[in-house]
């Protein structure tokens, strides 16, 4: 499951054990961005470069900014920098002090574009994508983005075609020729088979569709963690392995929303509970027979 699922699949991620809960909340605390894949030319990051313009031209550090406007430093930081979207309270109140005539509050009318797919807390993980060798995933509620036909990602986002659009256009990574594809082991709830989005065609099509993918291609891997195992009781996450020897980047979800995670600890957190999942999920082979199976006979 990825950005805009939680609307229809948030209740699939509760859990009423406390000690699930504190893991959790463990593998979601935030910790500070080291290297964010940001694309410079985004409106978030020109709008950034702006606040920067005119707080250098007012003479101000981005500490004594954000004395005046009572925001803190790092916000300001990453805002600059394009990593962080600005709120329309936080351009009000740098247009008050730093006397811009309202520049910074009608710069922000690039967020009311359809042309904005993602929410800021998901923006850069399609980049991420586009730069990994390898990503594993585990989903508990609904089939990976990057394996959805058109029309489980149209019942998925409501007839939603901006969304739609920009699903379909995420799963181009798998099938580039430069550099390589990354490779993608997905292990998946087997309740993920049993949960309608759409008709029983939709479904059909769709769990063919996995099972296609990955007889297609020894770089895509499918399993099941079957019923009975409480392993991925926690909720979906991916780990993207990046070119270059540059490490591991995660993304995890909330009933709230996404996060993108680097710290050492929520990875190696996250890593042992892949290595669990995949041992108790059952081998490629029969998971593919039982989507075939679960496709032939409970979605016909």
């Amino acid at each position: 499951m990825d950005v805009n699922d939680y609307r229809v699949c948030t209740d699939h991620h509760k859990t009423n054990n406390l000690e699930d809960h504190r893991a959790l909340l463990k593998v979601v605390e935030l910790h500070p961005p080291e290297k964010p894949m940001t694309d410079p030319y985004s409106p978030k990051a020109i709008w950034g470069r702006e606040l920067r313009h005119y707080r250098e031209t007012a003479g101000y550090t981005q500490s004594q900014l954000a004395a005046l406007i009572n925001f803190a430093p790092s916000l300001i930081s990453g805002i600059e920098n394009g990593h962080v979207p600005a709120v329309p309270e936080f351009a009000e109140a740098c247009d008050e002090v730093l006397n811009t005539g309202g520049a910074l509050t009608r710069g922000l009318d690039y967020r009311k574009s359809k042309t904005e797919r993602y929410p800021p807390w998901f923006g850069e993980w399609p980049i991420i994508e586009t730069k990994s060798t390898v990503l594993r995933t585990y989903q508990l509620s609904v089939v990976y983005g990057l394996l959805q036909t058109e029309a489980y990602a149209t019942a998925l986002f409501d007839g939603d075609k901006e969304a739609v659009d920009s699903r379909l256009e995420r799963q181009h990574v798998l099938t580039r020729e430069e550099p390589r594809p990354p490779k993608v082991r997905f292990v998946m709830d087997q309740g993920v088979l049993y949960r309608p989005f759409g008709t029983a065609e939709v479904m059909q099509e769709q769990l063919l569709h996995v099972a296609g993918a990955a007889e297609a291609s020894s770089r895509v891997s499918v399993q099941i963690l079957p019923y009975g195992s409480n392993t991925g009781l926690l909720g979906s996450f991916v780990l993207a392995t990046l070119q270059d020897g540059k490490g591991e980047v995660a993304y995890v979800e909330t009933a709230v929303r996404g996060q993108i995670l680097r710290a050492q600890e929520d990875l190696e957190h996250l890593n042992d509970a892949w290595e669990t999942l995949r041992t108790d999920a059952l081998p490629e082979r029969d998971s593919l027979e039982l989507i075939r199976r679960t496709a032939e006979e409970r979605w016909t």
